[in-house]
Order: C-alpha cells, then sequence, then structure tokens
C-alpha cells in the first residue's frame, strides 16, 4: 500500500542516507507576484542533484538485493541516484540511459562506478533494454516512477514539506513518470492541495487525467531528459485521480524564464524539470487564490548548460 503509514516506515529506512533539504521563504512581490510568502523546497540540494536518491534507497534497503545487483533506465537523474544509492551501499549497478540524457546526467552516473549504457533516443527505449538485461542476469530492477518502493521514497520528500510547512494551502510539484508527485500526493492525501505542472511539449499526466486512464503523449521539449516519459505510471494515476487537485501546462519559455530568475533572485542552479513547477507560477498558468499558502518543489539541478546564468 502506497499510504501514508507505509511512507513514513520508508522514511524511517532511508534517513540515515538522505539529506533533509533546507525550504526557504521567498517574497511573491520580489517575483513581480501577488500574494505573500512563497515556500520553495530545495530538493534540488539532494545526494546527486535531485530527489531521487529518496526512491533508490527505498528500493535497495527494502528488497534482496541479488549477486547481479540492480539495474535500471532513465533519462539521467533516476539513474544517477541508483548509481549512487548503489555506490554507498556496496552493490554492483547497470544503468540504462537514452541519447536525450544530458552530458552532466551521465557524467554523475560514470562517477559513482556504474556500468552505463547509452540505448535508444528516449527513455523508454532504454526501459526496454534494461529489461533484457534484468531478465537475462536476474538483477534487481529499480523502476523510475513505476514501482512502490519509488513512490514511498519520493513521499517521503511530502512528509519532510511538511514537517518543516505545516500550514501549506497547495503545493506545485513538476512532473514526469509521476512517481514524486504520486508519493507527495499519497502523504497529503487531500489535506494539502497538490498541483501538477508539466511542460505543454510532455503533457504526460494532463493527458491521463482528461482520458481517465494512463495514454501515449508527446515526449518532447525542453525538459525531455526528466519530465517527457510515454505515459505515467499505472501505480500513481489512481492516487493523482484522487489527490491532485489540478494540472496545468507551461511552455518551454516559461520554464526558461523560471530558470533564469532562480538564479538572477536565488543563485539557484536548476534544470528545466527543476524549474517546470515555479514557472507556472511566473507564467500565471497556476494563479494562487488570495491569501493561499504556496509550497514549490524546485526538484532538479543537473542542468545540460547553463546559459540562463547571467553576471
Amino acid at each position: 500500500m502506497i499510504n501514508r503509514e507505509a511512507i513514513a516506515a520508508a522514511e524511517g529506512r532511508i534517513r540515515p542516507h538522505v539529506r533533509r533539504t533546507p525550504v526557504v521563504a521567498v517574497a511573491a512581490s520580489d517575483f513581480g507576484l501577488d500574494g505573500g510568502d512563497i515556500q520553495l523546497k530545495l530538493e534540488l540540494l539532494q545526494h546527486t542533484g535531485s530527489f531521487k536518491p529518496r526512491g533508490a534507497f527505498a528500493n535497495l534497503l527494502g528488497s534482496a538485493v541479488p549477486k547481479a545487483g540492480v539495474v535500471a533506465a532513465s533519462g539521467g537523474n533516476h539513474g544517477a541516484a541508483v548509481a549512487y544509492a548503489a555506490m554507498r551501499l556496496g552493490l554492483p549497478a547497470r544503468i540504462y540511459v537514452p541519447t536525450v540524457a544530458s552530458p552532466s546526467k551521465i557524467a554523475r552516473i560514470r562517477a559513482y562506478g556504474a556500468d552505463l549504457v547509452i540505448e535508444g533516443e528516449r527513455y523508454a527505449d532504454a526501459l526496454a533494454a534494461s529489461e533484457a538485461w534484468r531478465a537475462a542476469s536476474g538483477a534487481l530492477p529499480v523502476h523510475a516512477y513505476d514501482q512502490p518502493e519509488t513512490l514511498l521514497g519520493q513521499g517521503t520528500c511530502g512528509l519532510e514539506f511538511e514537517q518543516q510547512v505545516p500550514d501549506l494551502d497547495s503545493v506545485l510539484v513538476a512532473v514526469g513518470g509521476g512517481g514524486f508527485i504520486g508519493g507527495i500526493a499519497a502523504w497529503y492525501q487531500g489535506r494539502t492541495r497538490v498541483i501538477a505542472v508539466e511542460p505543454e511539449t510532455a503533457p504526460t499526466l494532463n493527458m491521463a487525467l482528461k482520458a481517465g486512464q494512463p495514454v501515449d503523449a508527446p515526449a518532447g521539449g525542453i525538459a525531455a531528459d526528466s519530465l517527457a516519459p510515454r505515459q505515467v505510471g499505472q501505480l500513481m494515476f489512481p492516487i493523482a485521480q484522487e489527490f491532485v487537485a489540478a494540472s496545468v501546462l507551461v511552455p518551454d519559455d516559461a520554464i526558461r524564464s523560471a530558470q533564469a530568475v532562480l538564479w538572477d533572485k536565488l543563485r539557484l542552479a536548476t534544470e528545466p524539470g527543476g524549474a517546470t513547477a515555479f514557472a507556472a507560477l511566473l507564467s500565471g498558468a497556476y494563479k494562487p487564490a488570495p491569501g493561499e499558502r504556496v509550497g514549490v518543489m524546485v526538484c532538479g539541478g543537473n542542468a545540460a548548460d547553463h546559459a540562463y546564468m547571467k553576471v
């Protein structure tokens, strides 16, 4: 079961291995927005530069790992997290990434000592190759978003955010395959509104919610290496139907602008996926009600380049 009790138990297992990332309160007026403070959860400061180690450690600590070790497919961040967790726990890891994976993420995976394989143009291609290797080797698969332990691990970020800021009305979360928002929504269970934010070029959850089931969606755009799977996960979808309050889309230009603003105002070096939730506020795709207390997950910092950085 993916619920609050199971997320709390996962948090206890992974706590020695993950960072309790900080929250920064910023004035909405600093960004030309109406309202009071915006609470930014800086999960880009997690080990490996994204939230992904939470799910990786939840998998590796919650399962018996065979001699062949672990195998994962990833756009980059999940692979780096699994490679890091395996390195810390002394386990072999084989990571498959597509050609769209950024050089910075590929470099991280290699630095953590994993066996890296570049396969296919998109995540789905790398996933198929990883599944073939799992069948041949007997390695433990660690799915990026559609595995119970993954959702439980990612849900610990919601638990932590609520401990740090217990009175939020809404939390904005970027969506790729849905493991992050699925875990967070399972933690909040409607007590705080969870808002899904996706690029217009990869509206995976948005299309699924409209269709009433996961469906194939476009998988391109600026955040394709982190927010562009073919479908959202089967496990997270019923959670999203019940506990995700709204789904909004943002254009790639708004994501670029959010990256630039986060750097200019806060010196936060974000990747496109990491800035996507904040882009919903800056662009007006999500407009908080008067007095609404808003939190934003800033979830990744592994940028392929830093062209938005200006002196």
